[in-house]
């Protein structure tokens, strides 16, 4: 069940014949203005060649002047440095920059962000969008009218029950204090599912590899993935009778823009935005991507392992200052404690090339750094979703993300098996991966935050695990009944490869 791999790869497009990868709904009466275009991030003077590296010294004080004037010598421009965390942000024309400064007195590691000058190659999005059907929109309706309480489009979540967030809601909808920030392609602020729990102050464009604070830059253009809007949509949709229920539906959600117009996710944003989430009071992260251009970043490799140090210091640097940060696992049904992992996609914008990686030193990031909570996706039948990735002692817990409709059926009324979500413009639709799972798991671990407001990022992930229901290992998993294993899953009912500590449980989030 390999897929393609779209720069914010966690959103999944089911093969064809098999789904839709995602569909928009519209309800009458709705807004349904487009959003408008974000301001693109002011960019560093950079001629044709340009590359982006980021450059790692001893962190706590500012760059020396001798690791300045080296980088000035080889020919690189400083952009920005985060100083707390010793990382610099540099654009250089020398193809030699990296391993001229990487001699140099001070300076720890040293690697191009990218294989692509700037700005990086165009790519094109996976999947159409569907219209939902007025059958489907009216049932959907008719049904939300019988249950008290409930959205418009409530009736077609069945990933909400499914982690007993439905059940939760009727003791609590999360705390206005607590905010979750998604670092991703843009939140559409202006969605009306959106708007009333969009925290501003704590939303940024970091494309350029610093902070652009323009009023709207955090949103994505009208030709940019709707990823992070549908992620924001999971995560803290209002519950305000207009469309659908998110996880969270009384919590605050920001939106931290890192990819490109192109739809790539670099280090220096990724950097960025966790550093940004960091200093703005973030209580937790939803990272539904990985970091350009490796899907895996082997430590062998100086460039590659410059990157994985980068991101590590910053989401650290994050969770020190009070941020619990949830990432999706990846949606190839990898199994990430293998020997050996054929990579056929790295790196993604240039020319890729199949590869052999060993995925305990070559790194997924930011889903397998230290301190990260790993999200596998489930289907609609609850067993693991036939493309996410698994391992055991890599996933921490499960949710639902979706599957083809043809493998985990919902019960009626919902009639997809794929997660419903917002979408800019006033729209909602569905989209399958664990990108959709991960916002699951963020929006219940908002929930612990909202129940446990002094809680520490490690009191909230020991919570978050001890109160997910655990979840035997599927034996056989043969998820498309063709007579062959898929995928094989080793460990105990409570800690295993597919589903982790279990299945998040929204209900004890706001009951323990």
């Amino acid at each position: 069940m390999t897929a393609p791999h779209p720069r914010h790869r966690r959103a999944l497009a089911i093969p064809a014949g098999l789904a839709v990868a995602a569909s928009l709904a519209f309800l009458p009466g709705t807004p349904a203005a487009a959003a408008p275009a974000a301001e693109a991030a002011p960019a560093t003077a950079a001629d044709a060649t340009s590359l982006s590296y980021v450059v790692n010294v001893a962190p706590g004080h500012r760059p020396s002047a001798t690791v300045r004037r080296a980088i000035a010598k080889a020919g690189g421009t400083i952009v920005t440095s985060y100083d707390r965390i010793g990382v610099i942000v540099v654009h250089s024309a020398n193809p030699d920059f990296a391993k001229t400064v990487r001699k140099v007195r001070g300076v720890q590691s040293a690697g191009a962000t990218r294989t692509a000058p700037l700005p990086s190659a165009a790519t094109t999005d996976t999947g159409a969008p569907q219209v939902l059907g007025g059958e489907e929109l009216a049932a959907a309706r008719a049904s939300s009218a019988k249950a008290e309480g409930q959205d418009p489009l409530e009736s077609l979540q069945w990933d909400l029950p499914a982690i007993k967030a439905d059940k939760a809601h009727e003791k609590s909808l999360g705390s206005r204090k607590v905010t979750v920030a998604v670092i991703d392609t843009g939140v559409d602020d202006t969605h009306p599912d959106i708007a009333p729990n969009f925290d501003r102050q704590a939303s940024v464009n970091c494309v350029a590899g610093k902070p652009d604070t323009t009023d709207g830059a955090w949103r994505p253009s009208a030709a940019e993935s709707p990823h992070g809007t549908h992620v924001a949509g999971e995560i803290a949709a209002a519950k305000n009778g207009i469309g659908m229920t998110g996880v969270a539906p009384g919590v605050k959600v920001a939106g931290i823009k890192v990819s490109n117009p192109d739809g790539f996710f670099y280090t220096e944003a990724v950097v960025c935005g966790f550093m940004w989430a960091a200093e703005h009071g973030v209580d937790v992260t939803n990272n539904s991507y990985y970091t350009d251009p490796w899907y895996f970043n082997c430590k062998d490799d100086p460039d590659q392992k410059a990157l994985v140090e980068a991101v590590s210091r910053a989401s650290r640097y994050a969770e020190k200052k009070g941020a619990v940060n949830v990432a999706a696992a990846g949606n190839e049904n990898y199994d990430l404690t293998s020997d050996e992992i054929t990579d056929p996609s790295s790196p993604n914008d240039t020319t890729p090339g199949d590869r052999t990686v060993d995925p305990s030193k070559c790194l997924d990031i930011p889903t397998q750094l230290p301190g990260v909570v790993t999200v596998a996706a489930t289907g609609a039948k609850g067993l693991k979703s036939s493309f996410s990735n698994h391992g055991l002692g890599v996933i921490d817990i499960a949710a639902p993300g979706g599957d083809s409709t043809a493998y985990q059926t919902p019960e009626p009324p919902a009639t997809s098996g794929l997660i419903l979500g917002t979408l800019p413009g006033g729209k909602w639709g569905y989209m399958a991966g664990t990108s959709m799972a991960s916002p699951h798991v963020a929006g219940v671990a908002a929930l612990i935050k909202s129940t446990h407001p002094y809680a520490s990022p490690a009191m909230v992930k020991a919570l978050l695990y001890a109160e997910a229901d655990a979840t035997a290992c599927t034996k056989p998993y043969d998820i498309d009944g063709d007579g062959k294993v898929d995928a094989v899953c080793e460990g105990p009912k409570n800690r295993n490869g597919f589903y982790g500590w279990g299945m998040a449980d929204a209900l004890d989030a706001v009951t323990w």
